[in-house]
């Protein structure tokens, strides 16, 4: 009985034996031959990884070859995630041995070693964890040495030579120039380690940045790297050589700078401006100022999200638009010529003037008297605009109007280049506004059911009673009519008031039309791309994008008058004293209103009067009166250029009477057979 029971058991375990060598045969079966080749593959494929080599950035230059944005080599300190990450306590003991060695708090190094996941905010790192990640980069000699000696004590870690964006002119021009930045979460793997993210730093971000190199690793299982399996050189990336002209674009900083300081000294709040200064003949750009501005450096080595978001990043130049106040009756004036209007002939130009009801007035309802078109624009008068804005609406029809209204006054800003952006090789620009009756309807019926709305509730949330009442009254009237282009709509239009928008940069490529004769181009900053070799890879042209339908004789008696404004007229004031001779300007003042807010300063230029080189244009929101804050500014831009232009001039006799002296030296002192070569006594 023991010896049946003693043999069952034995089969028992025989079987549950057996059975467990077929199961885990089965499974070595299934392991290598049915799913062994994708495990063979996915082995192959997480072995290699990829890390960038980023190429030395080619430098931004001025016209004459002053470096704009430049490269300086300096010790850079950088970790190696994958290697913290694989450490006991994942880095820290290192980092914090680091950060006293670089003299910086731990979390300031922490957090430039993070990945940007998961919503981190900056700074952290949004490349590649395989990448080298700059932790430090403006670090001594010294101390990247010693830190370079001491392997041992940081596992991870490493220092090298590597280029630093430097900008030789501090702030000036930081919004024109653009910065660089990491990558984001959501670009491709394997890309640069810095791009540009605004102005010319982005525009031409390809030709700059060069050819990343790369260099394939091997890396086991856990992510370690195990070997080098290729690497590929950097190319570095080309020199871009612009039309900005360091020296007046210090000028235009300068200015826009004290005339800020002063409306302010004078209790205007004057919030942002922005100078411009054109080539009229070209359409490249010389200068471009913008207030606030910044210093560029503030993205070297990272930058906190904290002072990202307190930054000025917003161009007053190309993405600023206020109202262009008279500035823009030199479009109203080649609109009212074209129409039929004598700019010669007198018009009475009273303090006011009555359209539906409603009068319109002169600048502080000034009588002025009768005058042509000539005075009207040196003094600046409205009434006479008003006049000719309500004659042409009655022509189209006015309440009723005819199936397809010329409008000429908003089809003479077009052909200015007014309403669209000017194309500049800077992204972000503001396009501005030039509104007709077909922009006033659909505004209307995309506002008309708040206009209702606030028409019945007001604007209780408002403290100020008074701007509560105005609001509340605009809505009624938007409610009931707000689609219809009244008259009074096109009287504000003729003098560059009510919704008519622009940026500093088109009022600039509208003068420079004017000045140039007719033409209208879309500005360019950027002048050559030139190889590290010296080698022009193209150059840049502004291309010519339309033409002012204004005869030769009109546009030419617009600039003559406006020669009057800074001699005799609105500017007249702020250019006293100023040497014409050298240099004579002319321009027009602009002083836009806007409830609720100081009025706008403007002015804007060209000069030499007869043979027009640039085009000066400045801004100041907030800022006064145009004769007041912005001519000021304008006439010290002018200044300057006339000096620069003396400085060229006596260089210029300079160098024809040293190379006068050296002929006359060569001749005298060598004989006449020294001079005889092939033929050469002949």
């Amino acid at each position: 009985m023991r010896r049946t029971v003693h043999r069952g058991r034995l089969t028992l375990v025989f079987v549950v034996v057996t059975a467990l060598m077929l199961t885990l045969l089965g499974r070595l079966w299934y392991l290598q031959i049915v799913t062994g080749p994708s495990y063979v593959r996915a082995a192959t494929e997480s072995r290699a990884r990829s890390v960038v080599l980023p190429p030395v950035r080619g430098r931004i230059l001025d016209v004459r070859g002053r470096a704009l944005v430049a490269n300086e080599t300096k010790p850079q300190v950088s970790v190696d995630y994958m290697a913290l990450i694989h450490q006991p306590d994942g880095g820290k003991d290192v980092l914090t041995r680091l950060a006293r060695a670089l003299g910086r708090p731990y979390q300031e190094i922490a957090d430039r070693a993070r990945l940007c996941a998961g919503g981190a905010p900056r700074p952290c790192w949004p490349g590649s964890p395989y990448q080298p990640i700059t932790v430090a980069d403006d670090v001594s000699v010294r101390t990247a040495l010693w830190i370079a000696e001491r392997q041992d004590e940081f596992p991870g870690v490493s220092t090298a030579l590597r280029p630093v964006r430097t900008y030789p002119l501090g702030s000036a021009a930081a919004h024109v120039l653009g910065y660089l930045q990491p990558p984001s979460p959501d670009d491709p793997e394997g890309g640069p380690e810095l791009i540009g993210r605004d102005g010319l730093e982005a525009q031409y971000d390809r030709e700059l940045a060069g050819r990343t190199g790369v260099r394939e690793v091997a890396v086991d299982s856990t992510g370690k790297v195990t070997g080098l399996i290729r690497e590929e050189a950097a190319v570095a990336g080309d020199t871009l050589v612009t039309s900005i002209d360091a020296r007046i674009q210090e000028a235009a900083e300068r200015a826009l700078a004290r005339a800020v300081t002063a409306a302010r000294k004078r209790g205007e709040p004057a919030d942002s401006g922005a100078a411009v200064v054109l080539e009229a003949k070209t359409g490249r750009v010389t200068a471009i100022a913008d207030y606030p501005t910044y210093d560029p450096s503030v993205w070297t080595g990272g930058i906190s999200q904290h002072d990202y978001e307190d930054l000025p990043l917003v161009s007053a130049a190309v993405q600023g638009q206020w109202p262009p106040g008279s500035t823009w009756k030199v479009t109203s004036t080649a609109a009212a010529a074209k129409a039929g209007y004598s700019l010669r002939a007198s018009y009475d130009c009273p303090g006011g003037y009555t359209i539906g009801g409603r009068v319109f007035h002169n600048f502080e309802s000034a009588e002025l008297g009768r005058m042509d078109m000539r005075r009207a624009l040196v003094v600046s008068c409205d009434t006479i605009f008003y006049r000719f804005a309500e004659k042409m609406w009655q022509r189209d029809g006015g309440l009723k109007p005819v199936k397809h209204p010329k409008d000429p006054m908003q089809a003479m800003a077009r052909e200015f280049g007014f309403g669209t952006p000017t194309g500049v090789d800077l992204p972000h620009e503001a396009q501005g506004r030039v509104p007709d009756r077909a922009w006033k309807k659909a505004n209307w019926e995309r506002s008309k059911a708040d206009s209702c709305r606030r028409a019945k509730t007001g604007y209780p949330e408002l403290s100020d009673r008074k701007r509560a009442a105005y609001l509340k009254a605009l809505a009624t009237d938007n409610c009931r009519s707000g689609g219809v282009w009244w008259a009074g709509d096109a009287a504000n239009f003729s003098i560059g008031q009510g919704d008519v928008l622009v940026t500093p940069l088109q009022l600039a490529r509208g003068y420079a039309a004017l000045a140039n004769g007719g033409t209208v181009f879309s500005p360019r900053i950027g002048k050559q791309v030139v190889r590290p070799d010296g080698t022009v890879v193209r150059t840049v042209t502004p291309p010519v994008v339309g033409r002012i339908d204004a005869s030769r004789k009109t546009l030419r008696f617009i600039r003559d008058s406006l020669a009057g404004v800074p001699r005799s007229g609105t500017a007249a004031g702020a250019f006293a004293g100023y040497p014409f001779k050298r240099l004579p300007v002319a321009g027009k003042t602009g002083t836009a209103e806007a409830y609720g807010r100081q009025d706008t300063s403007w002015f804007a230029s060209f000069g030499p009067v007869k043979k027009p080189k640039y085009v000066v244009v400045v801004v100041v929101s907030q800022g006064g009166t145009g004769g007041t804050t912005a001519a000021p500014a304008a006439r010290e831009i002018w200044e300057g250029i006339a000096a620069l232009t003396h400085d060229e001039k006596k260089h210029d006799k300079k160098d024809k009477k040293h190379k006068k002296d050296d002929r006359g030296t060569r001749s005298a002192s060598l004989p006449p057979a020294a001079f005889a070569g092939a033929g050469g006594t002949r």
